[in-house]
């Protein structure tokens, strides 16, 4: 299912839009900043990252390869 993210400023946008939601058949799902929240997608919980992720050793798989990221995103997700 395709995402969008919402930024606003009032409280009263979030009730019109969970209003309208109701009739365009679409979900509303309300995160706080600064939060850290888990999400669970298909029984598979996602942690969302910070920049306090130490990626370096990650370094040595991919460096020098020549990797798109796009083709890589791409390949990943594909279902075999």
């Amino acid at each position: 299912m395709p995402e969008i993210t919402i930024e606003y400023e009032k409280p009263e946008t979030l009730k019109i839009l969970k209003t309208i939601s109701k009739y365009f058949n679409f979900r509303v799902l309300a995160v706080r900043p600064g939060k850290k929240t888990l999400l669970t997608v298909n029984g598979v919980t996602i942690v969302l990252a910070d920049k306090a992720v130490d990626t370096s050793g990650m370094e040595a798989v991919f460096s020098g390869r020549n990797i798109d990221a796009s083709d890589l995103r791409a390949k990943a997700w594909q279902r075999h």
